[in-house]
């Protein structure tokens, strides 16, 4: 899903009290002084290419277009920006003090936390909140109080290559289910020949998602139920300790493990050369289209099948700069009217954020191969987005996470390492 793998725990009673003050506010005139037509600013990421007819900018101008002729008065200006430029392009903007009136993007916590953005509840009335599905409403809190709005979500499975099981000597109907399944399947992989048995992405693409899909099989996790940081539990540095032992050392993963790009085994599994590996929607569209005999299963856990998986949202936000609050409030209201929202989700082959267009997908068989994803959203973890200090600890756990899972490498320190700094940047973003 592009870049939504960056960010999160990441309830609604909490949504709902502040929304009840919400309905007051929403009363409001949002065009601003002497002036009853409004002009919206939206900047919004690509999730197809640029330019191709798969861009996001043709769904959000015809959206913006159907808006205008339902609400005469608001005009919305749409901007899309490729997911490679739009964090710094949207960055400069608020930097400079001209943000537009509405983003869609991966992040919000920091401008949430610099008092820039509107609460859901102050944009939203009470039904439209309460149709977020519950993590995603609060994986969008920050401090408790709502100001992200989930736009798109996914989870992780397991995917594996049928063929090469079969070629292995492996029942091609079933996916390993714990670790040492795991270990099992990937030695005798890499006896058939397979060049990568099990594809380890602990490169700086994505070693944050890869690392928490395997705390999670342990019992472990980047925050605990309060917040806080345990990127070095006990559960944590034996997740990394199993890692380096059992696939890393004996040679079932890629050499370089803490290099190596989600990206670059995507492409691997869909030429074919590995067995088995973690993934979400986009995998299942790519290996489709070369043809690749997959299976999917829950992800592997220490004991048995892991009881979460990871989740990935990305995000909707709207500034309070130009004081439209009431226009962006209708504006964001019929984005995620179900035909709407269904219609972006649906044709990117991603996971819907509320319940009704939920439910529309699971009637959906055109979309069954999603329902799998779908079926974990609920109990999905996210990424502690929501805390300030989060941006600049995932962007340290990219780059140094991975050396944790090395053959001789030192799992604690490591860990402990990326504890302290952590801590460190949680206290001065909070202090």
């Amino acid at each position: 899903m592009k870049k939504m793998e960056r960010r999160r725990f990441l309830g609604m009673a909490a949504t709902g009290v502040a929304g009840a003050a919400g309905m007051t506010a929403l009363s409001g005139c949002g065009g601003g002084p002497g002036s009853s037509e409004v002009t919206l600013k939206l900047v919004a990421a690509d999730y197809g290419n640029p330019g191709a007819e798969n861009s996001s900018k043709i769904y959000w101008q015809k959206l913006a277009d159907a808006f205008t002729k339902k609400n005469p008065d608001i005009t919305v200006d749409v901007t899309v920006h490729s997911w490679n430029d739009i964090g710094k392009k949207l960055t400069d903007m608020v930097d400079k003090g001209n943000p537009p009136d509405i983003a869609q993007v991966d992040s919000y916590a920091d401008w949430a936390d610099e008092g820039k953005l509107y609460k859901v509840s102050e944009l939203l009335p009470i039904p439209a909140q309460a149709e977020f599905l519950v993590p995603l409403a609060e994986a969008g809190e920050v401090r408790r109080v709502q100001y992200g709005l989930p736009f798109v979500a996914s989870t992780r499975v397991l995917f594996y290559n049928k063929d090469l099981f079969e070629k292995a000597g492996l029942d091609p109907e079933k996916p390993p289910e714990s670790w040492q399944e795991l270990k099992s399947a990937a030695r005798a992989l890499k006896s058939a020949g397979v060049r990568i048995p099990y594809g380890l992405p602990l490169g700086p693409e994505e070693a944050q998602g890869e690392s928490l899909m395997w705390m999670l099989g342990n019992g472990g996790a980047y925050v605990d139920s309060v917040g806080n940081y345990t990127i070095n539990s006990p559960e944590n540095i034996e997740t990394f300790q199993w890692l380096r032992d059992n696939l890393v050392t004996p040679g079932y993963t890629e050499p370089s493990p803490q290099r190596t790009d989600r990206q670059k085994l995507f492409d691997a599994f869909t030429e074919g050369d590995v067995g088995i590996l973690n993934g979400h929607p986009t995998l299942m569209q790519q290996a489709d289209k070369k043809d690749i005999s997959y299976g999917t299963g829950k992800l592997p856990g220490s004991k048995g099948p892991a009881e979460g998986t990871l989740g990935v949202a990305d995000w909707m936000m709207a500034f309070k700069k130009n004081g439209h609050r009431e226009a962006c409030g209708k504006f964001l209201a019929f984005v995620f009217e179900t035909k709407n929202h269904y219609s972006f989700v649906s044709q990117y082959g991603l996971l819907p954020v509320t319940t009704s267009a939920s439910e529309k997908m699971r009637k959906d068989k055109k979309q069954k191969k999603l329902w799998p994803f779908l079926d974990q959203l609920a109990g999905a973890e996210f990424y502690p987005v929501g805390k300030v200090s989060w941006a600049d600890t995932t962007a340290t756990l990219k780059k140094s996470i991975g050396q944790a899972a090395v053959k001789g490498g030192d799992p604690k320190a490591v860990l402990t390492e990326l504890q302290r700094k952590a801590e460190a940047e949680d206290e001065a973003k909070t202090s």
